[in-house]
């Protein structure tokens, strides 16, 4: 298993629909959370975008996983970017 930060990114005028369907998204997010796939997730304070931690088999199986996600389903989500991470200290470097 590995660790992946994913970024999103919002579009300004994708307030109004993240905002209709920000409870499934955070249902979606925190069933995850329950299953040990998400380690962490929020947006950034300036609303253009969030970061997920997610541990994953590959990028490949995370990247289905996402298109899982409901604001990708309504496409709140103008631009992803995902990185395998391998924290060194801290919270998470124990899952590395």
């Amino acid at each position: 298993m590995s660790i992946f930060a994913v970024e999103y990114v919002y579009d300004a005028d994708s307030a109004e629909l993240r905002d209709q369907h920000r409870p499934a998204h955070r249902q979606w997010l925190q069933q995850l959370v329950d299953e040990g796939h998400v380690l962490s997730a929020g947006a950034f304070v300036d609303g253009a975008g969030a970061l997920l931690l997610f541990v994953a088999e590959d990028e490949a199986g995370l990247l289905a996983l996402l298109k899982q996600d409901p604001f990708a389903v309504v496409g709140a989500i103008s631009g992803m970017k995902t990185t395998a991470w391998k924290p060194a200290l801290g919270a998470f470097s124990a899952l590395a």
